[in-house]
């Protein structure tokens, strides 16, 4: 009999157009990728089903309407889901990809727990679609609550992105990558997600704003510069001729009141620029822009400026301030408008001059920069206390601005002169020395120039009696070094740790984040594990786990589940009464707190009685069930074996 127009027909019906529709969904193209592509291609092997109980006009009880009523459920929300992370703003799901990764989480438990109201033996289906369903079946329920591997790479890059004011390329090239936004009909997109996001928001976009801004146009930025190339569309569009343009005054320079081609800003203070969000998002799309510059500092065509520096002037030309000193910085945000608007108004842009290019590939400095370093080096090796503490400033300076100060700065052979001026005398001319290898070490080749210059021992010394602002950036200056693993056991072996965990407990908010940073990542070396261990790092480390209001819980529990997995740290934890403070986090604290805690609680009840029997006495076991079922995958393990442990302790305890 035909069930054409009846309920299991539409229902069915209504499923299988929903798989093909998440079938037909555009390919992900950002971090999300893998998990994305995942669900999808387990939602589409559910498809056979559904046609083939729909081709054989199958008539489901009341029982498998429900469960197919509540996959159907399921299924619009995942379509939707994934519809919003294929089309979103890439940046935004980047900054906010704990958040997305729980929400698809969520959909596989409940597809799974959908599946799992369905009978599938007492469905009229073929042995090949039953097995392959059982099959489907299974990969969800393995999927449900796993914890997709930490990309540190990624972690790193956008802490350095949001945080430079000038990222190394290096970096916003992977994250480019990373987050596919590599060409500009690719900005234009996101640029689209991003201003439909303010809309949605209704003009009140929140704090996510600024940062997903500063992060786009870090990208935008490097894209263009990187990849200049446009669509067809815009390249039609370039090659209509435009009746001479009216140039913006601020896109002219001062002295020759040209087109610039080469924009640089002198060193009389400090620039800034404010945008209309709504236009900015539009850049790419209308062409059109909203600009107010409010100029503390002037621009100048990097050659005009150059003639009159050359001709012996130490002032601005229009504001006649005294120069801070000579160099030039580019200034990259008016470049780039300036590019946008030559490309919006046909007009081509010259080619600016040529550069004096480092050895390097993606190195460049004028030489009216790379003199200025030079005579900034040579106050370093040969100037008075004040010439080097000067020289030292401005160094740290020009190593904070770009990527390609860093290179040549250290090119210009700045490094062995810093690492000797790490044992000054004078606090301000340390902290300065520090603070430009800080800044250097950004850039991954110049890591190597560092520890070749035998930088690691006079940092260590810094850390140990510097000031307070040298000792947290001696902290953050071994963290950016021990990123390549032989500096781990260098560091570990020059006496850093014992000095890091002073300042974890002596330092301030920011220098505490700095040394905890520091010791994670020295610690993933495990010559390094017993060194902190017997340094004393257990209490300071409880005593932070325990002061909740301190904002140190993270860094604390990521320290000692490293160290729980060295057995002189093992028993270290264990004495320092912790079971109390980890069956709490376990009970209340964040999904990745509650799977470290329960790592370190794992490690201690193995092999140890007397902490199964703590553990039990602090209400650990009811935690425990709770995590077992709403954890990650690794704390739902982890948990699963610390019950059965307990188990085990009740069976010895009842026979006794």
């Amino acid at each position: 009999m035909s069930l054409t127009g009846d309920p299991s027909s539409e229902l069915l019906s209504r499923l299988v157009d929903s798989v093909k529709e998440i079938s037909g969904l555009p390919e992900c193209r950002n971090v999300f990728k893998k998990t994305h592509g995942d669900l999808v291609r387990r939602i589409k092997l559910l498809s056979p089903m559904f046609e083939e109980l729909k081709d054989n006009n199958e008539e489901l009880s009341e029982e498998e309407t429900k469960g197919f009523e509540l996959l159907r459920t399921v299924l619009d929300s995942a379509k939707e889901l994934l519809k919003s992370v294929v089309e979103g703003s890439k940046v935004y799901q980047t900054l906010q990809r704990d958040d997305i990764a729980d929400k698809i989480n969520q959909i596989t438990e409940k597809i799974e727990a959908a599946l799992g109201e369905i009978p599938y033996f007492k469905l009229n289906l073929s042995e090949e679609v039953q097995e392959q369903i059982e099959l489907v079946h299974a990969q969800f329920r393995r999927a449900k609550g796993r914890q997709e591997l930490q990309d540190h790479q990624l972690e790193v890059d956008l802490a350095i992105a949001q945080r430079e004011k000038d990222p190394d390329r290096a970096i916003l090239k992977r994250l480019s990558e990373k987050l596919h936004l590599q060409t500009i009909d690719d900005l234009k997109k996101e640029s689209l997600a991003f201003h439909e996001l303010v809309i949605a928001s209704g003009g009140d976009p929140g704090d996510w704003f600024e940062k997903m801004s500063s992060l786009f146009k870090k990208l935008k930025d490097y894209v263009q510069t990187e990849n200049p190339e446009i669509d067809s569309a815009e390249a039609g569009k370039g090659m209509i001729k435009h009746r001479s343009p009216v140039i913006p005054d601020d896109f002219r320079c001062p002295i020759s009141l040209e087109l610039m081609k080469d924009p640089v800003i002198v060193s009389t203070g400090q620039v800034f620029y404010k945008f209309s969000y709504s236009l900015q998002l539009c850049i790419f799309v209308s062409g059109h822009y909203s600009l107010i510059v409010c100029f503390l500092v002037q621009t100048y065509e990097r050659s005009c400026i150059q003639k009159w520096l050359d001709a012996g002037h130490k002032t601005c030309p229009k504001t006649q301030q005294t120069l801070l000193h000579t160099a030039l910085t580019p200034n990259y945000v008016l470049k780039s408008l300036i590019a946008l608007w030559c490309e919006s108004n046909g007009v081509e842009l010259p080619k600016q001059p040529g550069a004096c290019r480092s050895k390097k590939e993606g190195s460049s400095m004028s030489d009216c920069d790379r003199a200025a370093v030079t005579t900034l080096l040579d106050k370093l090796g040969n100037g008075s206390l004040e010439q080097q503490r000067s020289a030292a400033g401005e160094l740290r300076l020009l190593a904070k601005r770009n990527a390609d100060n860093r290179i040549c700065i250290a090119e210009a052979g700045a490094v062995p002169l810093l690492v000797e001026l790490l044992s000054s005398t004078d606090p301000r001319t340390q902290e300065h020395a520090v603070t430009a290898l800080l800044n250097l070490s950004i850039n991954d080749l110049n890591k190597g120039t560092i520890v070749n210059a035998g930088a690691i021992p006079d940092i260590v010394d810094v850390l140990k009696n510097g000031s307070m602002e040298a000792r947290e950036n001696a902290a953050a200056t071994l963290f950016s070094l021990s990123v390549i693993d032989e500096n781990k056991v260098a560091i570990g072996a020059a006496g850093a740790i014992p000095a890091l965990i002073k300042l974890l407990c002596d330092g301030t908010p920011r220098g505490k984040k700095d040394a905890a940073t520091a010791i994670f990542n020295l610690s993933i070396y495990q010559g390094n594990k017993a060194r902190a261990v017997k340094a004393g790092i257990v209490p300071p480390l409880m005593r932070l786990l325990r002061d909740a209001g301190g904002g140190m819980v993270d860094e604390a529990l990521a320290i000692l589940a490293i160290l729980a997995g060295h057995q002189e740290g093992k028993v270290a934890i264990g004495q320092v009464d912790p079971i109390p403070v980890l069956t709490e986090v376990i009970r209340t604290g964040s999904q990745r707190n509650r799977e470290n805690a329960v790592a370190i609680l794992w490690s201690l009840c193995t092999g140890d009685s007397q902490q199964l029997i703590l553990a039990k006495q602090f209400g650990a076991e009811e935690a425990l069930k709770e995590l077992s079922e709403s954890g990650t995958d690794r704390a739902k393990r982890k948990a699963g074996s610390i019950l059965e442990l307990l188990q085990r302790v009740d069976t010895a305890v009842n026979q006794s």
